[in-house]
């Protein structure tokens, strides 16, 4: 294992190291290749690992060499492995490869595919270092390494300028986690003395109390981190605009890689938190809060895939629910079949877009349903896993242990929020399935819908739609010893609460249902007319956050931009420029190439230099 393990990063890097490198063209099939090999040979290397770890559950930890010896102060290139960064490994690699294959279909018309699968492998590679590295100065790296690769990738159509303020937006919004997520790290270390993730988690009981100040003001810097990555209030907003980039893109940082990337975080430093209750229950109500935010902004959307981004955004909201309550376990858990689920309704978001001749708009979808089956059966799988539908899908059994969790812990306002939560779920779900799939097309792009054809289409599609049934929940993600034991609680009160959610999601459907059949043109809420059309345009654009930010935000610091432009340091910056250019001018002059008036110049010269010194004597 110690020499496979530094493969699952070395492959995707060594693939982007080829393409960029690569002289010439190496036309589109051969970077297709070596894109989609890259990432098929981390994924096989991973699954010889976990049949190799499951059969030895031990951690186990490789030091490739170290960065820097200064004293005590060594930090090391090694990689950490036990159950919770195999169980991200396997989703990293896993569904990261067939997002992989599957853009290699979606992108077969597209330019600059060299580029585009060179940014995904990086992707990939930083992912993976994240979840691998065994100390602080390593994950940071991956972390920064996923916020450069987003940016790149979100504006990947850098031609339309309204993709390049997505993509700029993404990683502004992003990097600002990220500066309280660098405070947070340099206060560890401070603290703790070590970079070793291990041995500080080991050090932090030993080091501080629950409720230290010291370790609440830990805790409160990384979860500001994670919630830039993971895209929860008040650092959401850049998630939506992130839909600019090919679909694949969108599948990608919403399911397996970078909005997992805080969840992994603070599970992974779950020692600190567990030592700061207050931070503790605040990600659980910010989880809370974003859940229900989002899915009031899914319900009022027109985009396929700007409903999808604001149910990834929800579903996060309920890991980070997961989290404030102690349900460590059940937060990783339900990011594994988070992952299955919404990577195949991304790429079957994907299949619809290319089918239908980029039309993305649900207002000139409709009647697809015989036209694209496949993609049809990737709704249906992946949005019955996303409303949680009972038995028959992965998303029921995870997102079930939340919310049983949440009743455990005694936060029952938690509770109602993921309860809640499940029935706005339900109302947006039936509404982009129909309004996509059924009913008369409502364009011409619609009428000549074309299904996707190839193995590259199909086996990405067919496989997420198994592991998004309850196939994908008999995947057991080996994390017997990484959490505490939470308290099991009562098996009564978990079956009622089990029949009050299926209850829940069932209310919603039939709702959703009554209002399709009622109100057909539900679409057209942020157009419509009435005492609701205020309350729909607020949640399409999800909550007027965008302009609240761009007022308290944006327009003062561009009012202090300019105020500052002239400000006294900057006159005399400049000043100084402007006398050097000024000197320039006027020796300038004296170059005319005359040689008269050079002797001239240089008589005159002579005859000062010796007045200067008869003065001076």
């Amino acid at each position: 294992m110690s020499w496979l393990l530094p493969l699952t990063f070395l492959l995707p890097l060594g693939g982007m190291l080829a393409l960029v490198l690569w002289r010439g063209d190496p036309g589109r099939r051969l970077c297709v290749a070596i894109g989609v090999g890259s990432a098929g040979g981390a994924a096989l290397v991973t699954a010889f690992i976990v049949t190799q770890f499951l059969a030895t559950p031990e951690p186990h930890t490789v030091t490739l060499w170290t960065w820097i010896a200064v004293g005590n102060f060594r930090p090391t290139i090694g990689l950490a492995l036990d159950g919770l960064s195999l169980t991200l490994l396997g989703v990293i690699t896993g569904v990261g490869f067939l997002i992989h294959l599957f853009a290699a279909w979606y992108m077969h018309d597209e330019p600059g595919v060299r580029r585009f699968y060179a940014y995904l492998n990086l992707f990939v590679a930083s992912m993976v270092l994240l979840v691998l590295g065994d100390n602080l100065l390593l994950l940071f790296l991956g972390w920064e390494g996923v916020g450069l690769c987003s940016y790149l990738l979100i504006g990947h159509y850098h031609q339309v300028e309204a993709n390049g303020r997505a993509a700029f937006k993404a990683f502004i919004v992003t990097r600002t986690g990220d500066v309280f997520l660098a405070i947070g790290l340099f206060l560890l270390f401070h603290q703790l003395g070590t970079l070793n993730i291990a041995l500080a988690l080991e050090r932090v009981p030993a080091l501080w109390a629950e409720g230290d100040p010291m370790v609440e003001l830990a805790a409160l810097l990384l979860l500001a981190g994670a919630l830039g990555k993971s895209a929860q209030l008040p650092l959401h907003t850049w998630l939506a605009d992130a839909m600019a980039g090919p679909t694949p893109v969108s599948a990608l940082i919403h399911a397996a890689t970078m909005v997992t990337a805080g969840v992994y975080l603070i599970a992974r430093m779950h020692e600190v938190f567990l030592l700061a209750p207050g931070v503790l229950y605040l990600t659980g109500v910010i989880g809370a809060l974003t859940l229900l935010s989002a899915g009031c902004a899914a319900l009022a959307q027109t985009d396929i895939k700007r409903v999808l981004a604001y149910s990834t955004m929800s579903q996060i909201g309920y890991m980070f629910l997961a989290l404030g309550v102690g349900a460590f376990e059940a937060a990783v858990v339900h990011l594994m079949t988070h992952a299955f689920f919404k990577a195949l309704l991304f790429l079957s978001a994907g299949a619809v877009i290319v089918g239908c001749h980029h039309e993305q708009d649900m207002r000139r979808l409709g009647g697809l349903w015989r036209r694209l089956p496949l993609a049809y059966a990737g709704f249906i799988a992946g949005g019955a896993a996303l409303v949680a539908l009972p038995l028959v899908s992965a998303g029921f059994y995870s997102k079930d242990e939340i919310l049983w969790r949440a009743l455990v812990s005694g936060q029952v306002e938690l509770l109602a929020a993921g309860l809640l939560g499940t029935f706005l779920t339900s109302l947006y779900t039936l509404r982009l399935i129909v309004h996509t799939f059924h009913g008369e097309p409502r364009s011409e792009n619609a009428r000549q819908a074309r299904p996707g054809h190839g193995w590259a289409h199909a086996v990405p599609l067919i496989l997420l739609v198994l592991l998004s049934t309850f196939f994908g929940a008999w995947v057991e993600p080996p994390l017997a010893g990484v959490f505490p034991e939470p308290d099991e609680g009562s098996s009564l009160g978990h079956t009622l609460l089990e029949v009050g959610a299926i209850s829940i999601v069932l209310s919603g459907l039939a709702l959703g249902g009554w209002l399709l059949w009622r109100r057909g043109n539900w679409l057209e809420g942020p157009s419509a007319q009435g005492p609701g059309a205020a309350l729909w345009r607020l949640w399409y654009h999800d909550w007027g956050s965008d302009a609240l930010y761009d007022r308290l935000l944006v327009q003062p610091y561009r009012q202090l931009v300019g105020w500052l432009r002239d400000d006294a340091i900057d006159s005399l910056v400049t000043g100084v420029a402007r006398l050097a250019w000024w000197s320039h001018l006027g020796l300038a002059r004296t170059q005319t190439g005359q040689l008269r008036l050079y002797l001239v110049i240089l008589s005159l010269g002579v005859v000062l230099i010796l007045l200067v010194l008869a003065v001076g004597v």
